[in-house]
């Protein structure tokens, strides 16, 4: 890693750094290859509020006094890892995704999962890079203001044992 980083929980201050890069790094990954229904719901502002709402779920990586990446852990899910596009390659992405595995063996679970959208080459390759394994597709459903919206995914999933759960 190029970038000394630290980790730490996040903090309702953090949530338009946090926001900031949820927003731009969602775009990248998931435009063109999600249903436009979901397009239309991720507005720009629902970042802010998800990112207010979600602070008690998020561990930061700190580069040099700001918020280089986040991580978002729920159970066993991994349920968010975003990287600013300032610090893609250095190294952050790797430290936040073995700080959520370490989350979930810490609440007591063997295997995490996570969601990704099955066009989002770069973040699969990443995945599959760290030991993560594609266990199938699925429909992720995600809350709409209209009921729920059925999203095609791929279950990556990974053994965490060890990481001395309960």
């Amino acid at each position: 890693m190029n970038t000394p980083l630290a980790l730490r929980r996040a903090t309702p201050a953090d949530s338009d750094a946090v926001a900031e890069i949820w927003y731009h790094g969602w775009k990248d990954g998931h435009l063109g290859n999600v249903p436009d229904t979901l397009v239309r719901i991720r507005t720009r502002e629902s970042f802010w509020e998800r990112a207010r709402a979600r602070v008690g779920d998020t561990t930061v990586a700190v580069a040099h006094g700001e918020v280089a990446g986040f991580v978002m852990v729920v159970g066993d899910e991994v349920e968010q890892v975003y990287v600013s596009s300032a610090h893609r390659g250095s190294g952050v992405a790797g430290t936040l995704l073995t700080e959520a595995e370490r989350l979930v063996g810490e609440g007591g679970h063997s295997r995490a999962w996570l969601a990704v959208a099955p066009g989002n080459a770069r973040a699969r390759r990443f995945y599959e890079r760290c030991g993560w394994v594609d266990d199938g597709e699925f429909e992720n459903q995600v809350a709409g203001p209209d009921g729920p919206v059925l999203v095609p995914c791929r279950r990556y999933v990974k053994a965490v044992a060890g990481w001395g759960g309960r």
